[in-house]
């Protein structure tokens, strides 16, 4: 499967896009719209760059969320995933309860995990409160 509007939209409202390179609340020298691989402190970047990273980023996470997940899914569940994963990370996510329970057809109890991965750093962040509520409503969302 392949991202679709909504999952894009969520990770560009959440991400944001900066194209300068800044520590995103976890220490992590972050541009774009949260790319983090070779990112140096000096790093500026065009929107049409940003753009570019966000698709191989995107990619890298639908390739995770396709060879991880073993259950069928909605678009719309598909794209929360990736959400989710593009700001988790792949090792994170693989080693989830939440993973866990979707690969045995406990897709309730899966939705319900999206609100425990809302920590940086040891704090609750409100934003990861926000953006988990969306990816949790956009999996839950009929189509």
């Amino acid at each position: 499967m392949k991202t679709g509007v909504h999952g894009l939209t969520i990770i560009k409202e959440f991400e944001g896009l900066r194209l300068r390179a800044y520590q995103c609340s976890a220490n992590v020298w972050t541009i774009g719209y949260g790319h983090t691989a070779g990112v140096g402190v000096d790093d500026i970047i065009t929107e049409d760059q940003a753009i570019s990273l966000l698709h191989q980023d995107v990619a890298e996470s639908e390739r995770a969320v396709n060879q991880y997940v073993h259950v069928p899914l909605t678009q719309n569940q598909f794209d929360a995933l990736v959400s989710f994963v593009f700001n988790l990370g792949i090792g994170n996510f693989c080693t989830s309860t939440l993973l866990k329970k979707l690969n045995t057809e406990d897709y309730t109890g899966a939705a319900g995990e999206f609100l425990r991965w809302v920590n940086a750093s040891g704090k609750v962040l409100p934003g990861l409160v926000r953006r988990r509520q969306a990816e949790k409503a956009l999996f839950e969302e009929q189509e």
